[in-house]
C-alpha cells in the first residue's frame, strides 16, 4: 500500500519529478548523460611543480658519474710544453722565421687498421676495435667498403677496417708513448725511414704488431695485427717536417 501511495502522490506532469527520475535512471547505467550537475562538480586541484628527487633515491649510475668527476683538469702533456717553450724558438732560428705562427706544428695523428678477415667473422672487427681503443684512448670509427669485389668476397657496405683521429692532448700523449715506449719495443729496430714523407709535410709509417704498445696484453689478443700511422703537420716542405719530427726525437736511420 505504501508503494502505491507514493506512486499516486507524484504528479506525472511535474517536470521536476521527471528530471529526478531521469537522473536516477542515468545513474543506474542508462543511456543519458551520467555526469554530475555543475553544483556537485569540484574544481580540479592546481598542478604543482615537479618535486626534486631526494638525494638517497638517485640511481647508482648517476652516483658513479658524480664520483668519477676529476677534482682538477688533466695535466698538459710534456711534449706540448716542450714544443711551446723550446722547439718553437729552435725552429725559428734554424729556418729564419719572422713569426712564431710560421713554425710548423703537428696538426693530427691518424691511426688506420685494415681488417679484411672481418668479412667472414664479425667478432674479429670487435677485437680490432677494442685493441685500437686501448692504444689511442679514443673509440675508433668502423670503415665500410665502398664497392663490391667478388674476388675478395666483399660487398658494398661491409666493415673492413677501423680508424681514429687524434688531436690536442691525446695526440701529444700518443706521440710520447710511440717514440719513447713503443718504438724501442719493435723487434730488430734500427730506426725508421726518412723517405716516408709525401712531399707536403706529412709522414707515414707502418707497424706490423700491435703488441709493441704497453696497453695491449699479449695473453688477451686473438691475432697479431698491424696498422698505419699518419702524422699530419703544417710544414710546407719535407725538410721542415723532418726537422720538426727530429726535434721530437724521432729515431730516423740517417
Amino acid at each position: 500500500m505504501s508503494a502505491g501511495k507514493t506512486k499516486d502522490t507524484k504528479d506525472p506532469k511535474d517536470p521536476k519529478g521527471a528530471r529526478d527520475a531521469k537522473g536516477q535512471k542515468d545513474a543506474k547505467g542508462g543511456s543519458g548523460d551520467a555526469r554530475a550537475p555543475k553544483e556537485a562538480r569540484q574544481p580540479a586541484p592546481p598542478r604543482e611543480g615537479k618535486q626534486p628527487r631526494p638525494e638517497g633515491k638517485d640511481p647508482p649510475a648517476q652516483k658513479e658519474q658524480k664520483e668519477r668527476k676529476p677534482e682538477r683538469p688533466a695535466p698538459v702533456p710534456r711534449l706540448q710544453i716542450l714544443y711551446r717553450e723550446t722547439l718553437v724558438k729552435q725552429l725559428m732560428e734554424q729556418f729564419s722565421y719572422k713569426s712564431a705562427m710560421q713554425v710548423p706544428r703537428i696538426e693530427k695523428i691518424v691511426l688506420n687498421m685494415g681488417v679484411g678477415e672481418a668479412v667472414a667473422d664479425k667478432k674479429i672487427m670487435d677485437h680490432a676495435v677494442s685493441d685500437m681503443t686501448k692504444i689511442a684512448g679514443q673509440k675508433p670509427l668502423v670503415t665500410l667498403s665502398r664497392k663490391s669485389i667478388a674476388t675478395y668476397k666483399i660487398r658494398s657496405g661491409y666493415p673492413i677496417g677501423c680508424k681514429v683521429t687524434l688531436r690536442g692532448r691525446r695526440m701529444y700523449e700518443f706521440l710520447d708513448r710511440l717514440v719513447n715506449i713503443a718504438m724501442p719495443r719493435i723487434r730488430d729496430f734500427r730506426g725508421i725511414s726518412a723517405r716516408a714523407f709525401d712531399g707536403q709535410g706529412n709522414y707515414n709509417m707502418g707497424v706490423k704488431e700491435q703488441i709493441i704498445f704497453p696497453e695491449i696484453e699479449y695473453d688477451k689478443i686473438d691475432a697479431i695485427r698491424g696498422m698505419n700511422i699518419t702524422i699530419a703537420t703544417t710544414a710546407k716542405s719535407d725538410n721542415e717536417a723532418k726537422a720538426l719530427l727530429s726535434a721530437f726525437r724521432f729515431p730516423f736511420r740517417n
